[in-house]
């Protein structure tokens, strides 16, 4: 059996008593609950600060309400109960509970795509944190926050220069605009290549509408995607082009 440095913590203030009153339990939990608040905290702010739709109190509330089930499972039980208590069973349906808040922030984008996986992720995520410090794992949850945070900042640039050649388009046009066919002619004539091709038909107000999105990649950098665009508006009947 391996003893961490955390339960070696955990395990003195379990045994720390006054008169009879076991008080390192309270203090311990105290001390979950802040550092839950201190971590979760931090990852929400960041989501703050970017405009999403989940924000520093849905981390609070997310990171919070984990931790105080863990400690739950802990504590919160008979001690006649104690052999046959599964300490497991209420975070279990925590991880697959939390499911259902992450898919609210996920938008689909009009034509194809995703919005707020990131922002999804990062609540499942302030999830794994409160699981961590209401059982008691500090450095863990310590360690894990800090690469989360790179993950959310550090990430993004490296993510962005990966990207620096490519972009996502999204067209309407009539249904009887042959869309694909100038996207390609337009696509060739500037030496770049598409991928993730996704077409819809919408129908509105008895006419049917053409939705095409797709990923552009140019072959060093996408500074001519306003020429690009514009050829495609000269060469086709587009209704709405836009840059996802």
């Amino acid at each position: 059996m391996v003893t961490t440095f955390d339960q070696k913590i955990a395990e003195y203030l379990n045994n720390w008593n006054i008169n009879g009153w076991p008080v390192g339990n309270l203090v311990l939990c105290a001390i979950a609950l802040f550092l839950t608040v201190v971590l979760c905290g931090a990852i929400g702010i960041e989501r703050e600060r970017k405009g999403r739709s989940a924000g520093l109190r849905t981390h609070l509330l997310v990171g919070v309400g984990s931790c105080i089930i863990m400690i739950i499972s802990i504590y919160g039980f008979p001690s006649a109960t104690e052999g046959k208590r599964d300490v497991a069973r209420l975070v279990a349906q925590v991880v697959t509970g939390i499911g259902f808040l992450g898919a609210g922030v996920i938008m689909h984008r009009n034509g194809g795509g995703v919005r707020g996986l990131t922002t999804a992720a990062s609540i499942w995520v302030v999830m794994t944190i409160g699981i961590a410090c209401g059982s008691f794992n500090f450095i863990l949850a310590l360690a894990g926050t800090i690469l989360i945070l790179v993950v959310l900042t550090v990430f993004k640039k490296v993510e962005e220069w990966v990207a620096k050649n490519s972009a996502y388009i999204s067209i309407t046009a009539p249904a009887d605009t042959p869309l694909l066919d100038t996207v390609l002619t337009v696509s060739l004539e500037f030496n770049c290549t598409i991928h993730n091709v996704s077409t819809e038909l919408i129908t509105s107000n008895s006419s049917k509408i053409v939705s095409l999105t797709f990923q552009v990649v140019f072959d060093s950098s996408k500074d001519k995607i306003n020429e690009y665009i514009s050829k495609i508006e000269k060469e086709a009947n587009i209704i709405s082009i836009q840059i996802l």
